[in-house]
């Protein structure tokens, strides 16, 4: 049965059941189901006879959800955008996107598209609009579901395209994750990460398939460890999902542990490395719950691979002094090691991580150049399915993944993966710097910070005077997980034989 079929499941047999809270406002499964066949109906009637996607702009209102499975509904794809992010990347991502319609639920920006319809029209349609969705008019399964825009390598995001099939299939799997749901039983899911970032799929359509109550955590509420704390222990979360780094914050507490979540019954972690020394934190403060790593990138919707990290496995990576592993693959995938020829490698030999399987995206929107790069059609057990050169360095025994690294240039920062060269080719938008290098800084094979080395006109001011003023003016066109932690002048970036900036010679330097 697909997510769509199971809301409305759900919505029939117990639709007073709360589906999604967020501070004071919440929405049951009959009002999440009844507002966006509505909304649907709406947007079908103006807008159905084109694919072209909608843009839906806000934070953790319930609405979004609303507005997300209207769009689906209406045959629609939805592209998911926080406020979080810059304004001019999100007028980036609506000059590629070109959409018809734009749903901007919460945030005062001013987007330049003459059919933005804010809440207040939003809640309006729902309440006139006699007609409803016809399941008929629903993304079928090779229809994209959604768009998320990642970081890309020319300076501007590149959207990738997930179809209803990857997410019905990804979904078969990840309501395993949670362990056995007992009849009448409702999980109360923690939401950390903005809808506009893939970790946020993981926990909101995982809740929805099984029935769940979506607790999400603001921005505002981020910012207080009191009232975040609150929130954690008001919600009686069963399920936690959060990046590493995320968790690492609020172990600097003490107050964080089994205590404050009696009820917690797994710890589901994705977006970046989960360290042992987090885990070992993580096993002493919360002794009963299961801690599940798991892997993969936004291009095989969130997760193909997961491991349960037991006490006993804990300290047998930490005797051997290596990384944790991230696990076997979920059904339907094919976790494979290539060389640079393409070539599969055997155990233990280390290599380009290849995705191949069910969850794979279809590509790039709109960049067929890049798509054309990154993934490949292939056989297995008689069956075609898309591929994916993940970029990521790894290595299997026992059939379990073990994770590397970026190969290129990509890192992954508190959950977000990011193209070092997005950031380099943003900051030589300004006209004081003439070059950037921007380089992670490592520990425990876990990226903590960036840093960047400049050249450029100083104009008077010390070194520590420009950096400060880089970074102020970096806080308009990039997300502040983007911004290096420190900017460093330098008279001239190093080269090394092939011409390219001694990236090795800098991180010496760090």
């Amino acid at each position: 049965m697909n997510i769509l079929k199971k809301i409305k499941k759900i919505s029939t047999e117990n639709g007073d059941r709360i589906a999604i809270k967020s501070d004071d406002s919440c929405l049951s499964y009959g009002q999440l189901d009844a507002y966006s066949d509505k909304l649907a109906a709406w947007i079908y009637r103006n807008y159905g006879d084109t694919k072209t996607p909608v843009i839906v702009y806000g934070h953790k209102n319930p609405y979004m959800i609303v507005c997300f499975l209207a769009c689906v509904k209406a045959g629609k794809a939805y592209c998911p955008q926080d406020i979080s992010i810059p304004d001019t990347r999100v007028e980036a991502t609506v000059e590629c996107v070109e959409p018809e319609v734009i749903f901007q639920v919460e945030g005062d920006i001013t987007l330049d598209n003459e059919n933005v319809i804010n809440l207040d029209k939003i809640k309006e349609i729902i309440e006139k609009e006699e007609e409803t969705a016809k399941v008929e008019n629903w993304v079928k399964p090779d229809d994209t579901y959604y768009i998320i825009f990642t970081s890309g390598s020319t300076g501007k995001p590149k959207g990738v395209q997930i179809t209803f099939d990857c997410l019905n299939n990804y979904l078969d799997w990840s309501v395993t994750l949670c362990g056995e749901v007992k009849e009448n039983e409702i999980f109360n899911f923690g939401n950390q990460a903005p809808f506009s970032f893939d970790l946020s799929v993981m926990d909101l359509y995982t809740c929805l398939a099984l029935g769940g109550t979506l607790h999400t955590l603001t921005k505002k509420m981020q910012e207080d460890y009191n009232v975040m704390f609150n929130h954690f222990e008001e919600a009686n979360l069963n399920v936690w999902v959060s990046t590493p780094s995320f968790a690492d914050m609020c172990l600097a507490d003490k107050k964080f542990c089994s205590t404050m979540m009696p009820n917690l019954k797994v710890f589901l972690f994705c977006g970046e490395v989960l360290t042992t020394s987090t885990t070992k934190k993580l096993q002493e403060r919360f002794p009963d719950v299961k801690i599940i790593n798991t892997y993969g990138p936004t291009e095989s919707t969130v997760a193909v691979s997961d491991v349960l990290i037991t006490p006993e496995l804990l300290e047998e990576t930490m005797a051997k002094g290596k990384s944790l592993p991230v696990g076997h693959e979920k059904k339907g995938t094919w976790l494979e090691i290539h060389d640079e020829q393409g070539n599969s490698l055997p155990e233990g030999e280390q290599g380009e991580i290849i995705i191949i399987g069910d969850t794979v995206s279809t590509g790039y929107f709109k960049r067929d150049d890049l798509t054309e790069k990154a993934f490949f059609t292939c056989e297995r057990e008689e069956k075609m399915y898309r591929g994916y050169h993940t970029g990521d360095a790894g290595y299997k025994i026992g059939g379990q993944l073990y994770y590397n690294g970026r190969i290129d240039l990509q890192v992954k920062l508190n959950g977000y993966r990011i193209e070092v060269e997005d950031i380099e080719n943003n900051m030589l938008r300004l006209p004081q710097i003439s070059h950037a290098v921007v380089l992670p800084n490592m520990k425990e094979g876990k990226v903590r910070s960036l840093t960047a080395f400049v050249t450029g006109n100083l104009d008077g001011k010390t070194p520590s005077e420009f950096g400060r003023e880089v970074k102020k003016q970096l806080k308009e066109i990039l997300p502040v997980y983007m911004i290096p932690k420190k900017v460093k002048y330098v008279e001239e970036i190093p080269m090394n034989i092939n011409g390219k900036a001694d990236r090795k010679y800098l991180g010496g330097l760090l």
